[in-house]
């Protein structure tokens, strides 16, 4: 996924997310989400990034939601 798409997604997973916007693996990515370092929401047993939100933390517009 590129950040383009990562960006006109509501939400994507924590690895995703920790690749994308701060260059952390698979299990730096789940302990920054841990530490609340990312935002995360719990959607059945899965944990997700809202992309809005995080976006807006870093400046970057959304093609939804609060930072667009």
């Amino acid at each position: 996924m590129t950040l383009g798409e990562a960006l006109a997604r509501p939400t994507i997973p924590v690895p995703v997310a920790g690749r994308l916007f701060f260059g952390l693996g698979r299990n730096a990515a789940y302990d920054a989400a841990k530490n609340g370092d990312i935002p995360t929401i719990k959607i059945g047993g899965r944990i997700m990034v809202p992309v809005a939100p995080l976006a807006e933390k870093l400046g970057l517009k959304t093609a939804f939601g609060r930072a667009a």
